[in-house]
């Protein structure tokens, strides 16, 4: 059990009958009346924010998490197979726990899962950029990098994403996983 002077960042409290982690808080003193909490709440199984005030002092369930590093291996079904990088074991995971970006995830890619006390997967998190190779795109041509006209590229995991219009075939690029957008092209060696 904690309280509101316990409030930070990050923090995975038991509310409603559900997970939230707190994203912000505030702590609001009046000059009339009692202090609160003000908060914006990150359901961790739908991803849906909430704001809540809690009285100042009022108690709260702390659920306490562990961040463990996993491999991708592969997808089986509507699972992912991944390895813990430490004792080499291998889960199965739900894909929907990766949200709408898990088709920019590719093979060895390694990602964070969000545990309980009870070994229960709270949440998945992949990197925020990945580097990935355009499998098929539409040809570009010289000049074409003045404007900010967008068309849709495959990459090799098989997601479509948005690029400039100099972005080629055969071209590696860096993409944003909490957006699913372009960042930039990534120089060959």
């Amino acid at each position: 059990m904690a309280d509101t002077s316990d409030f930070r960042n990050g923090l995975i409290i038991k509310f409603k009958n559900d997970l939230y982690a707190i994203i912000e808080f505030q702590h609001v003193k009046p000059g009339k009346g009692g202090a609160f909490v003000r908060t914006k709440l990150k359901n961790m199984r739908t991803g849906r924010v909430l704001e809540n005030t809690f009285r100042s002092g009022e108690s709260v369930d702390t659920v306490r998490v562990e961040r463990k590093k996993y491999q991708y291996l592969y997808k089986d079904g509507e699972s992912f197979v991944l390895m813990d990088n430490e004792t080499f074991e291998q889960i199965s995971v739900l894909q929907d726990l990766f949200g709408d970006n898990k088709a920019l995830l590719k093979e060895s890619e390694e990602v964070e899962l969000l545990v309980d006390e009870a070994d229960n997967i709270i949440s998945a998190e992949m990197p925020v950029f990945v580097f990935l190779e355009v499998k098929e795109t539409e040809p570009g041509f010289r000049g074409d990098t003045a404007t900010n006209v967008m068309k849709p590229a495959t990459l090799e995991t098989g997601a479509i994403v948005n690029v400039p219009l100099f972005i080629n075939e055969g071209d590696t690029i860096k993409v944003d996983t909490r957006t699913n957008a372009y960042v930039e092209r990534i120089k060959s060696k």
